[in-house]
């Protein structure tokens, strides 16, 4: 059974719990939530004896069968924690999971934490053995847009309310950052009653604790938000992100575009071009209109243009290229959002 994780809560409070659980998304602060949410549930229910297990391709499974076949002497009932990080139980790992998912039982609680599935691991059959074996949890990613009413909601929960223009300031400094956001939020209910926060409040609450991720430039730069784009480039630049690991990121997003632009001249369908250069599902809108305003010999030009970066970044003098990289990597960035 698939559940959001906005769902969770009720299908715990039911009394019922199912053998195994998968919590599967990027955001670590809701993951966490989700897993503790379990746990307090199972711990409720009698499940007083708990172990962790991490894992990975490589890893000897042989253990987790153990740990899942092992009977303690001092509880009856057990919660085993699988933490796969990396999301590839490789194939070893993937018998071992499809194995422990058909010999539940109702000593033993499991519960499995993954990162967001691409497509291919998602329609695995060990994936599919856990889903059919018990509740798979998907946890967003809260993206930018959303952000503001997901800051509002965490703020009622505490019995605080802020004006639009307030939530879009508390958004703009975590933008990337669930954890500092709820840091954020805790701490306004520390300083300030229940009741209306105004946006001076906020301000005077609220650090700069934005956290420029690399791999959510792409998303600006494919969606054309050129102011977005640029405060980012600056964030990165002035908390020293490694130029190569950004280079490589928007370098990775010029090459996709242009492998898919000249799909579609060749005839071929957006489905049928998706199939063969994996496209997120969360930027397939923007990576559309990315494509209608940009054409093969642009996408060409600007991917050229990266390897110039390159040089730049290595030390080495470009003709008719700017000395400093980051200044030619904006404007290839700028050169996709225009």
């Amino acid at each position: 059974m698939q559940l959001r994780v906005d769902q969770l809560d009720a299908h715990l409070a039911r009394g019922k719990l199912a053998p195994l659980y998968v919590v599967s998304g990027d955001e670590a602060l809701l993951s966490i939530e989700a897993q503790d949410a379990i746990r307090t549930a199972a711990r409720q229910a009698g499940f007083s004896e708990r172990e962790v297990v991490h894992a990975d391709g490589r890893s000897d499974w042989s253990t987790i069968t153990g740990a899942a076949q092992h009977m303690s002497l001092f509880a009856e009932r057990r919660i085993l924690e699988i933490r796969l990080p990396g999301g590839k139980p490789g194939k070893e790992g993937a018998e071992a999971l499809k194995a422990h998912a058909s010999h539940g039982g109702d000593d033993l609680l499991t519960i499995i934490a993954l990162p967001a599935l691409d497509k291919t691991s998602r329609n695995s059959a060990w994936a599919g053995a856990l889903d059919a074996a018990g509740v798979w949890v998907d946890v967003p990613t809260i993206q930018r847009p959303a952000l503001p009413a997901w800051i509002g909601m965490r703020l009622a929960r505490q019995q605080h309310k802020a004006p639009a223009d307030a939530l879009d300031f508390i958004a703009d400094r975590v933008e990337g950052n669930l954890l500092a956001a709820h840091q954020e939020i805790s701490k306004l209910a520390l300083l300030h009653p229940p009741g209306g926060l105004t946006l001076a409040q906020v301000q005077d609450a609220v650090l700069d604790v934005s956290r420029y991720e690399v791999f959510a430039l792409p998303t600006a730069m494919l969606a054309g938000d050129k102011p977005r784009l640029m405060k980012m480039l600056c964030g990165l630049r002035a908390e020293n992100e490694p130029l190569p690991l950004i280079l490589w990121a928007v370098s990775e997003e010029v090459r996709t575009l242009l492998r898919l632009r000249s799909a579609l001249d060749r005839g071929q369908s957006y489905g049928q071009a998706t199939r063969e250069v994996w496209v997120r599902r969360e930027k397939e809108q923007v990576t559309q209109g990315a494509l209608r305003r940009l054409d093969v010999g642009r996408l060409a030009g600007l991917l050229a243009r990266c390897a110039d970066v390159d040089r730049l970044v290595k030390g080495l003098r470009v003709k008719g290229r700017d000395s400093d990289p980051w200044l030619e990597l904006t404007e290839i960035a700028l050169g996709v959002a225009s």
